[in-house]
């Protein structure tokens, strides 16, 4: 039996799902309750792997306070690139670091800081430890 990859556009919004609920510092336990759900289930919705039915995401963006179309901006679309996004979006890779609770917290604590030269020595710093590590692994 073949496993058939993805949907693109499935990966997308389970990513986000997983982005915001990071965000909210919610458990996939505590949203698979809120939807009487599994947290396996959750896992699923959030790799791609099940499709999210249309009703599931009107409940998911009311359990993570956000518009459904939040769920889909710079996603995928028929209209893409020769990336998969469509114009103005950012790359997966972004997308994939900000769904990672690593991302979530650097990027928390970096906006926080107002200093617009602080903010700046702090990029070029972290571009010369990954100049250091390698070439760009994206």
């Amino acid at each position: 039996m073949s496993s058939k990859a993805p949907n693109p556009v499935d990966k997308y919004v389970g990513s986000r799902v997983r982005m915001r609920r990071i965000m909210l510092g919610m458990s996939q336990e505590k949203l698979g309750e809120a939807l009487g759900l599994t947290f396996q289930q959750v896992q699923k919705y959030e790799k791609g792997t099940n499709r999210v039915g249309a009703s599931r995401i009107q409940q998911i963006s009311e359990i993570l306070q956000v518009p459904v179309s939040f769920l889909f901006e710079g996603g995928p679309s028929g209209t893409a690139n020769a990336d998969g996004y469509s114009e103005g979006a950012s790359p997966a890779y972004v997308s994939d670091f900000l769904a990672t609770s690593e991302g979530l917290a650097l990027t928390r604590a970096f906006t926080r800081i107002t200093d617009a030269k602080l903010r700046r020595s702090i990029v070029e710093m972290v571009e010369q430890i990954a100049a250091r590590e390698g070439p760009d692994k994206r």
